[in-house]
């Protein structure tokens, strides 16, 4: 499958879009006194039902049409959907391997600073803290390559489909930013090295744009190409459903989060209609 230049580098800038808006998060935590719970539990629930949405009607079916077109109806069908609940075990795994104290998706709240200030202070030249900051940056690396892995795909297929994706992850990205500069900073008691440090974690999508463009965009024939998308929208699901729901459920009230899930779904779904 062969791209133009300029495809590839829409697609990797709206994965560095996605990835750094981690800056944002972290800016958040720093420069407000307190958060802002409905806000944020709207946003995760539109961010949800952006990517669940987009990943049942649009990518799983792209994925589908590829792999039925490269090997047949029935192999390609079943293929489809093994790819998919793989693209959930991987996910699943690399977030079964990380601690939940450390995992950057547990929720953390701004006002969670002003506790670290008295905290930090008495343990500040504490090297075991030190490395649990440090592995909190390296978690959500690995968290977000598979992300960045995902936008890129998509945005590489479809420019619109992939600036929707961009915009859902990067939502998602912000409360992620706050989860992880503060345990950095409980680690450092230093502000612009947690800034510093959750700012550079979400480098990690577009890392896994870089390892899609130079390692498998070669090989990226119908097959592997409806492989990989399958696996992404089981990637985008899983996140939806294990971290972004429950996220914005802890923030806000339910009905919130629900009324955010369907906005994202609707605005979505208008967005795919006016490509057709």
């Amino acid at each position: 499958m062969e791209y133009e230049f300029n495809d590839v580098l829409i697609a990797f800038g709206l994965t560095l879009f996605a990835g750094l808006s981690t800056g944002i998060g972290s800016a958040i935590a720093f420069f407000t006194k307190r958060t802002n719970t409905k806000f944020l539990s709207v946003a995760l629930g539109f961010s949800a039902g952006v990517m669940i949405y987009v990943s049942f009607v649009e990518i799983f079916f792209q994925a589908k049409e590829s792999l039925t077109e490269a090997i047949g109806v029935t192999k390609g069908t079943w293929l489809t959907v093994a790819s998919f609940f793989g693209g959930i075990a991987i996910i699943a795994i690399i977030d079964r391997l990380i601690p939940s104290a450390e995992n950057p998706h547990e929720i953390r709240m701004v006002e969670e600073i002003d506790e670290a200030d008295e905290v930090s202070k008495k343990v500040l030249k504490d090297k075991k803290l030190m490395r649990t900051g440090m592995f909190t940056a390296l978690a959500i690396a690995i968290h977000n390559f598979p992300e960045g892995l995902a936008t890129f795909t998509a945005a590489l297929t479809d420019p619109a489909l992939g600036i929707a994706i961009a915009v859902a992850i990067a939502i998602h990205n912000i409360p992620e930013g706050i989860a992880v500069s503060i345990p950095i900073y409980y680690a450092t008691g230093n502000k612009r090295k947690a800034f510093t440090l959750s700012f550079l974690s979400g480098l990690a999508e577009p890392v896994g744009a870089l390892v899609g463009y130079f390692i498998l965009l070669p090989f990226l024939t119908e097959l592997t190409f409806g492989i990989l998308f399958a696996s992404v929208a089981g990637i985008m699901v899983f996140i939806s459903i294990d971290e972004l729901l429950p996220a914005a459920q802890e923030y806000g009230e339910h009905h919130l989060s629900i009324y955010g899930l369907i906005g994202g779904m609707a605005v979505m779904a208008v967005s795919l209609l006016l490509f057709i």
